[in-house]
């Protein structure tokens, strides 16, 4: 398995946070790289990219403001992620951490950066989302 984490304070409060990450039909409008989402149950959607690739993430635990857990699965790589949110006073602290196993070997040596970039690229995005709630745009 292959492992990355990231580690970050948000000057938000953790509801606004939870509330955020957790609104899986609303990815298309904050999250760059996705096409859309398909929610298929309370517990599992289908998030496509830019190109249309797919990949079915299936809730395993939802504990709100303070764990939410999934599996994951696509044609390249499977595994599971898990996002804890901790409040902060007025901030919240998140920790995701993503464990891949991959499919196709010759996808090993790159995953790890993978990863990195897109956990990167996740909290980029949400702290943008996040400011310009607080503008009074795309409020939940």
């Amino acid at each position: 398995m292959i492992v990355s984490t990231i580690h970050v304070l948000l000057p938000w409060k953790i509801r606004q946070v939870w509330d955020a990450v957790t609104a899986v039909d609303q990815y298309p409008l904050w999250r760059s790289g996705l096409e859309r989402v398909e929610v298929l149950s309370k517990a599992q959607f289908v998030e496509y990219t830019g190109s249309g690739f797919p990949t079915v993430f299936t809730t395993t635990v939802w504990e709100p403001c303070i764990r939410w857990e999934f599996d994951l699965d696509n044609s390249s790589m499977g595994g599971h992620w898990s996002g804890i949110f901790t409040e902060r006073g007025a901030e919240t602290a998140v920790t995701f951490t993503e464990q891949v196993a991959v499919k196709k070997f010759y996808l090993r040596p790159i995953v790890k950066s993978y990863l990195r970039r897109q956990q990167k690229r996740f909290v980029s995005d949400l702290e943008s989302f996040l400011m310009r709630q607080g503008s009074g745009a795309l409020k939940i």
